[in-house]
This record gives structure tokens, C-alpha cells and sequence, in this order.
């Protein structure tokens, strides 16, 4: 026997970098373009929303979900991308999507990669790990339908503890550890408190906090119609739930709490690729290629698909890989709530 014959095989994280080495650059065109024309979707559907009757008003709701979806999705990729590779989008993004709907990247940046952390994953000290598959379905339930109260989340947040926790020391370390992050975990805490005293968070926070009042002076003194807030809460509140049952399948939520490899992370992951047309509504910007993602988290959300038909086209339809595979959204709940009964 050669070496060759009996060298092990590479590790599958290997073999997905080995296999897409050339993929991990971002295109700023794409994301520039994508980002624009998805925000133009957005306020001009959620103007006709606003503005119409009847079954216009329906159907723009709905294209505003969607749009509004995608477009605050992008806050993912602003954490794993490098602001050097994309110019000026950080702070596009937030001008665009972040303050306007009180979603601002101080949300997620500084938190999300600590769910890669390789000693954190799926324990206790992973802000987006909650093992769903062993609670009861009433966790399920209450995970999922809690994302309705979304829009008075953010509401209270910039509305009313960012001014008041600026008056108060001790309150202030409260907000920042405790409202400050999109987490899973009830239990997690943040502990970057040099960031929320630095340019970039203060400024967003204050942009939020400034434009939440003028939004609610505007509406008091009759220039915004109650209606059109009424409409965008609803909005707000039905793309946050979408977004939790996207969450619900994102993962197999099965860990007990121990460390994991970082290949264990992967198999605890779900890819909901092609044939599937749907996962490009409810999980955009990249998000059907989950799985991949925590094997690749820095490639860009535009080369996940040409990097999944690589590893496809390379490995056995037995190969761990394909094991992660779901075929579309609702199938994937149904496992995941027959695991939990």
C-alpha cells in the first residue's frame, strides 16, 4: 500500500476550503446593488401598505415583509465581512435599514461571532443556542410567537432606555449587557461594554433613539396617520416572526450544553438548498446554506450556492455533508416538533 492509499481523509472543513479556496472574496457591486434595490422595494411597498385599500394594501404588506426581511438580513453578513472589502456598507446599511427600523448593527455586531466561537457553540455561553429539541413543545411555541413583540422591543429600547440609561450609571450597564444584543439565550449577557462607549455604537444608538421620537412626535401631532404606524408595527412584527421559525430550522437544536467539534457544529447545522425555490423568501440573503455557513462563515452570501454545488458535486450522497439537508421549511418543523414530543 502507497502512503497515499492509507492517508486519512481530509476533515470536512478542510475539504469545503480546500474546495472553495477562490469563493471567499466579497463583491461590493452585488451587495450594493442587492441591498439598494431590496431597501427601494421595501419603502415603496410599505408606502402602498400605508396608502392603499383593500387587496392593494394586502399585497404590499406582504411584499414589505419580505423585502424588509431581506433587507435587515444583511445585518449577518455586516459581522462577517470585512469593512475594507466593503466600502461605505456599514454605514449604507445602516442609513437604509438599521436606524430607520430601529435594527441597528450594534444589535449583532460584537455578539453574533461569538455563536462560532469554537468553546461556546450550543453551551451555555452561546448567545444563539437554545437546545429547543430537548424542551417541551411549549418552549417551541413560546420561542416562535414571543417574535411578535418585536416591534415593542425595539420601541422600548431606543424609545425609552437609551435617553433614560444615559441619566442613570448603573442602569446603563443594564441595557447594554441585557437589551443590546439579537440573542436566543435569556441567560446570556454582554460583557463589551469598552463598544458601547466607542463612535460608532453611540452613534447609531443616538440616530435610533432621536429618530424613534421624531417618528412618535410626528404621529402625536397627526402628520404620520396612527394607521400608518398601525401598519408598520404589523409589518415589523409578522418579518420577526418569519424570521423565528426561519431560526426554529436553522439549527438541530439537539446539543446538551457540552463543547463540540467544530464538524458536530456543522451536523447541529441545516442547509435547505435547491431544488427548494421557497427558502429564497423565508431565508435570505444566503441563510438555506446555513450549515455551510459554520463551515465557511466568512464566505460571502452570493458564493454560498456555487460553494455548495462544489462540495455536492465532490463528495457521496452518504457524505456527512448531505446529512444536514432539509427540503423545505415545513418539513423541517415537522421534525423538529416531533423530536421535542
Amino acid at each position: 500500500m502507497t502512503a497515499e492509499t492509507i492517508a486519512p481523509a481530509p476533515s470536512l472543513a478542510r475539504l469545503a476550503n480546500d474546495l472553495t479556496r477562490d469563493l471567499m472574496r466579497p463583491n461590493p457591486r452585488i451587495y450594493w446593488a442587492d441591498l439598494i434595490a431590496t431597501a427601494a422595494v421595501t419603502y415603496l411597498s410599505l408606502f402602498v401598505a400605508v396608502t392603499a385599500r383593500g387587496a392593494w394594501a394586502l399585497v404590499a404588506a406582504a411584499v414589505c415583509v419580505l423585502a424588509l426581511y431581506r433587507a435587515v438580513s444583511f445585518i449577518h453578513e455586516l459581522t462577517h465581512q470585512r469593512r475594507d472589502e466593503l466600502p461605505g456598507f456599514h454605514l449604507g446599511w445602516n442609513l437604509l435599514i438599521g436606524v430607520p427600523f430601529l435594527t441597528p448593527s450594534l444589535l449583532y455586531e460584537g455578539v453574533h461571532m461569538l455563536h462560532h466561537a469554537k468553546d461556546r457553540y450550543g453551551t451555555a455561553r452561546d448567545p444563539e443556542y437554545m437546545p429547543l429539541a430537548r424542551r417541551p413543545l411549549s418552549s417551541l411555541l413560546g420561542f416562535v410567537l414571543v417574535a411578535l413583540l418585536a416591534p415593542v422591543g425595539v420601541i422600548l429600547r431606543f424609545a425609552v432606555l437609551a435617553p433614560v440609561s444615559f441619566l442613570i450609571p448603573p442602569l446603563r450597564r443594564w441595557v447594554i449587557a441585557k437589551t443590546s444584543a439579537m440573542t436566543i439565550n435569556t441567560e446570556f449577557s454582554r460583557e463589551d461594554f469598552d463598544r458601547a462607549g466607542k463612535a460608532p455604537w453611540l452613534a447609531q444608538e443616538i440616530a435610533c433613539w432621536l429618530w424613534s421620537w421624531a417618528v412618535i412626535g410626528l404621529a402625536a401631532a397627526g402628520v404620520i396617520p396612527i394607521r400608518a404606524i398601525v401598519i408598520a408595527v404589523a409589518i415589523y412584527a409578522v418579518f420577526a416572526l418569519v424570521n423565528q421559525l426561519r431560526t426554529a430550522v436553522a439549527h438541530y437544536w439537539e446539543n446538551d450544553g457540552s463543547m463540540m467539534t467544530f464538524e458536530g457544529q456543522f451536523l447541529d447545522s441545516v442547509n435547505v438548498p435547491p431544488p427548494a425555490l421557497l427558502p429564497f423568501l423565508w431565508a435570505p440573503v444566503g441563510l438555506r446554506y446555513h450549515g455551510l455557513h459554520h463551515l465557511l462563515p466568512r464566505m460571502p452570501y452570493h458564493n454560498l450556492g456555487r460553494a455548495h454545488a462544489r462540495l455536492v458535486g465532490h463528495v457521496p450522497a452518504d457524505h456527512p455533508y448531505r446529512q444536514v439537508e432539509q427540503p423545505e421549511l415545513v418539513p423541517a418543523l415537522r421534525r423538529l416538533i416531533r423530536k421535542v414530543r
